[in-house]
């Protein structure tokens, strides 16, 4: 073999060596996504200010559903648990952020509440801690329960927790003198410190920030505050989805996660060999819903307001599409099924809308019956198309549903298929031996002296 033969084959193998890496995978399909997102931007005519926008709504959208889709993982990929109150958490864990760090009242006005007035990071802490507080709460009738039933307890959870925020015995209350609420209908104000500010301040560099941006001006003049604030927020959720991806490996590998994923293939063998299956999927039920709580605290707190209806149950199946996606108990495919939903099924809808409309006129009709009047009698399919084209974003969940029949006949293993999991804390392969060396230790019996073949029969115990 020549020279050039074996380094083409070094070579080859140290590209499909590092193929193998999770984080090569997630980095080249965030690079293909981004790469798609930019060029149509540039075919639609974006400027910069418009670039940085898809950019930025698309890094958090991508975050977002990474972070929730890695929690449901440790729930459902890992444990087996068949959680669809996901919102619940999620609405909980922000409306205790929001009742905690807002500016506080102390005197009762119509139709206004306020909060405690704590710093930002108290009130994350206070709504990861309550979401889970209340994963407990749920947990100790329901993860009696199997299958359907802990579903139906679980979204039937988060529909509770939807109808009490809307109320109207619970918009307004007195506590130690503060005035809380939960809003009602109307929902609460979200009025404190927002997130870039109060990180960059908590590290004295809110003064570098601001020169930052200042310098962007020159790029993007007109106040460019708000865009930069957007994609720096983006970029600091894929930091937290990168603490998801480290928690979730290092529960996925310990002991507590082995133990997981035992009772996910088998709970009453899991249960037989001495294990309280019941404590350990407490547990882990409760730290998923804290995660979630978490979540859901860094997708509201920069939208300036929080409404009881935004947390319809629509929200968990968003975050179950993305799982599906990727692939039940893959981290990894968990923060890809979410770059791809984010991209393709969530955002994707309106800018294929927005291309179409720059390559063609689209002139769509008022109404579905003048678009399917022409389809049934003259056998003329344009008007229908264009009401479809125009249509696309009220048909989104349509997509989101044929998208999930293809998956779940076709690829129900999600996109990274099959993936052997750990089963211990270390490796059990047998490692591979020398050559010439033999099975029980020592040399073969031709290169022995004299032949003997008595070797050395004391080979490591593997």
């Amino acid at each position: 073999m020549s020279a050039s033969d074996t380094e083409s084959e070094d070579s080859t193998g140290a590209l499909a060596a590092l193929w193998e890496k999770d984080v090569t995978k997630i980095g080249a399909l965030l690079a293909v996504i981004y790469g798609v997102y930019i060029l149509t931007g540039a075919f639609l005519g974006f400027e910069v200010r418009g670039q940085i926008n898809s950019v930025a709504s698309l890094t958090f959208y991508i975050a977002v559903f990474a972070l929730l889709a890695l929690a449901l993982n440790l729930h459902w990929g890992y444990t087996g648990l068949f959680n669809i109150g996901i919102v619940g958490f999620m609405a909980i864990g922000i409306y205790t952020m929001a009742i905690v760090s807002k500016a506080p009242l102390f005197a009762a006005e119509t139709g206004r509440s306020g909060g405690f007035g704590m710093p930002i990071i108290v009130g994350i802490i206070a709504g990861t801690v309550v979401a889970a507080l209340l994963g407990l709460v749920v947990a100790l009738p329901a993860l009696r329960l199997r299958a359907d039933y802990l579903a139906i307890v679980t979204i039937a959870m988060s529909e509770i927790l939807r109808f009490a925020f809307l109320s109207g015995d619970l918009e307004q209350f007195t506590v130690g003198g503060y005035v809380v609420g939960l809003g009602g209908g109307s929902g609460l104000i979200l009025d404190f410190t927002q997130p870039v500010q109060a990180f960059f301040t908590a590290f004295g560099l809110y003064d570098v920030y601001l020169g930052f941006v200042d310098v962007v001006q020159v790029a993007v003049p007109n106040n460019p505050k708000p865009v930069v604030d957007g994609l720096v927020y983006g970029v600091l959720l894929l930091f937290v989805v990168v603490g998801y991806y480290v928690l979730m490996r290092r529960i996925g590998n310990s002991p507590f996660g082995r133990v997981l994923k035992a009772i996910r293939e088998d709970e009453e063998a899991t249960n037989s060999l001495g294990k309280n299956t019941d404590a350990f999927k407490t547990k882990a039920f409760m730290v998923g819903c804290g995660l979630m709580g978490l979540g859901g605290i860094l997708w509201f707190m920069t939208q300036g307001a929080i409404t009881p209806n935004t947390y319809r149950p629509r929200l968990t199946f968003f975050v179950w599409i993305a799982l599906i996606i990727g692939g039940a108990g893959s981290n990894t495919g968990s923060v890809m099924g979410g770059a791809i939903f984010a991209a393709v099924l969530f955002q994707g809808p309106r800018y294929l809308k927005n291309v179409i409309e720059t390559l063609i006129e689209v002139d769509a009709p008022s109404g579905f019956g003048p678009a399917v009047s022409p389809l049934i009698s003259n056998l003329d399919p344009v008007p229908f198309l264009f009401y479809t084209i125009d249509s696309i974003r009220q048909l989104q969940l349509v997509i989101m549903g044929l998208v999930l029949i293809y998956l779940m006949h076709n690829r129900p293993q999600g996109l990274l298929g099959h993936r052997k999991e750990p089963a211990s804390g270390v490796p059990l392969e047998r490692p591979r031996r020398a050559s010439g060396e033999r099975e029980g230790g020592g040399t073969p019996p031709a290169a022995t002296d004299g032949g003997s073949g008595s070797g050395d029969s004391g080979g490591e115990d593997r």
